[in-house]
């Protein structure tokens, strides 16, 4: 089971309840962040948040917010996190920026179209990882068309430098049981079969530009309780500013449906699709699901960002469908020292699965890894029997706190339903469940 700690901002629009303290002027938000990963170690860390209301009339929105992270995991992998949100700056548009930097020792890697990809639960995770630091930037601009209806566009650059892993750091503090001694893991064996191109196997750089429309009648962006959000972008990997040319394409529906009226039971659902132009896109841009404006690309499929329950980037391919839907019940309001708090509890099921696959058939059906210690020989399954993917489902629940309706702090349990299948060749395929700590609902 993994632990996972993030902590996220989300913003809010004009609806407000009649009893609500109104907020005014700036509002500072610093928080711990604390979790902990057998492969990382222990995470310690802090975000800080910085909130402007102005004079209060638009509250719950703000004018602008700016948002700082930075996390040391003990072994020695980094997060460093920059984002700013302002909506009065230039007239008519809102300006989003991004800058993220990771150092991560390791790097989610369990190869790619879902099933068809076999993961063995009883190997050491180690064999699974790979070495990544990445930059992320991006600055996006949104203006308004009509009604509800805005223009999107904004540039990208990111970097990304893969490697294999550091055994003998993976290794530190683990029991003999769980470390690992193989002379290859995943990642190299996709590396040397081909999989991964000469211009990606280690990484590279993506820089373009993105482009898209959006539609837009929630009642709030926080925590909406009724209306519709869609948006559909495409992002251009340029040549001269990528290592691959690529394009891609991102659709998003989300409904948010009212069953209890005042916030109180709201049904709540987004699907996603998230494809590629052609057959030509490096792995390392596959495993996002991109977004504009205030939220940073997340990535996946897998993870509390995207799919709550599987391993993250467990399903990467050419092209990937997406589905998460919740109820979510507001079950007590009160107000303390001058904010506005709610507690809510969801019950939630995420899917995903790959729908166009990357090409494997350079790949072996097997591969053996052997122990550098002892000599001893452990054949791996690499592919499975299945040649498409099937559905990724998963289930799980959890609570909020919800103070001021733009900061929701958040704790969820997601189990894969393939763990439940005990008689079938899936089970255990996406890992055994996660606890997630973060801020926000996930759309």
């Amino acid at each position: 089971m993994a632990v996972s700690v993030l902590l996220l901002a989300v913003p809010v629009s004009n609806a407000r309840d009649k009893s609500d303290v109104v907020k005014k002027g700036y509002n500072l938000g610093p928080l711990p962040a604390i979790a902990y990963d057998a492969d990382k170690g222990v995470q310690i860390g802090a975000v800080l948040q910085l909130f402007n209301y102005g004079d209060g009339s638009e509250y719950p929105a703000y004018n602008s917010k700016a948002y700082v992270e930075y996390s040391y995991f003990t072994k020695g992998s980094h997060l460093i996190q920059l984002r700013y949100d302002n909506r009065t700056l230039i007239p008519g548009i809102r300006w989003s920026s991004t800058v993220r930097a990771s150092i991560d020792k390791a790097r989610d890697f369990y190869g790619f179209n879902g099933y068809a990809s076999s993961f063995d639960i009883n190997l050491p995770s180690a064999f699974y990882r790979c070495r990544r630091n990445d930059v992320l930037v991006k600055s996006d601009f949104l203006g308004v068309i009509l009604p509800h209806f805005r223009w999107e566009a904004g540039i990208f650059f990111n970097y990304f430098g893969i490697k294999d892993i550091d055994i003998d750091n993976l290794n530190r503090g683990k029991a003999e049981e769980k470390q690992f001694h193989g002379d290859r893991t995943l990642y190299s064996i996709y590396r040397d079969a081909g999989i991964l191109g000469v211009n990606e196997a280690g990484g590279g750089y993506a820089g373009g530009i993105r482009a898209g429309l959006e539609y837009d009648t929630r009642d709030k962006e926080g925590a909406p309780s009724r209306g519709i959000w869609a948006e559909g972008h495409v992002s251009a990997a340029l040549p001269g500013l990528s290592s691959v040319q690529h394009y891609r394409y991102s659709l998003t529906f989300r409904h948010y449906v009212p069953i209890v009226s005042d916030d109180v039971l709201t049904f709540a659902y987004r699907l996603n699709y998230e494809g590629t132009f052609g057959k030509n896109a490096p792995y390392y841009s596959l495993s996002y699901m991109t977004a504009m404006g205030e939220r940073c690309d997340f990535e996946g499929m897998g993870g509390y960002q995207t799919v709550r329950g599987i391993m993250r980037s467990r399903v990467v391919g050419l092209d990937m469908a997406t589905y998460n839907a919740e109820f979510r019940w507001r079950f007590y309001r009160f107000n303390l020292w001058k904010q506005n708090f709610a507690l809510a509890f969801n019950l939630f099921s995420d899917g995903t699965m790959v729908t166009r696959n990357v090409d494997l058939s350079a790949l072996p059906q097997s591969a053996d890894v052997r122990d550098t210690r002892t000599g001893d020989i452990t054949t791996v399954q690499l592919k499975s029997d299945r040649t498409a993917d099937r559905p990724h489902i998963t289930f799980g629940a959890g609570l909020r706190l919800i103070m001021n309706e733009n900061f929701i702090i958040a704790a969820e349990y997601g189990m894969p339903v393939s763990r439940l299948l005990k008689n079938s060749p899936i089970r255990n395929q996406d890992g055994t469940g996660a606890f997630y700590f973060n801020v926000g609902y996930l759309f």
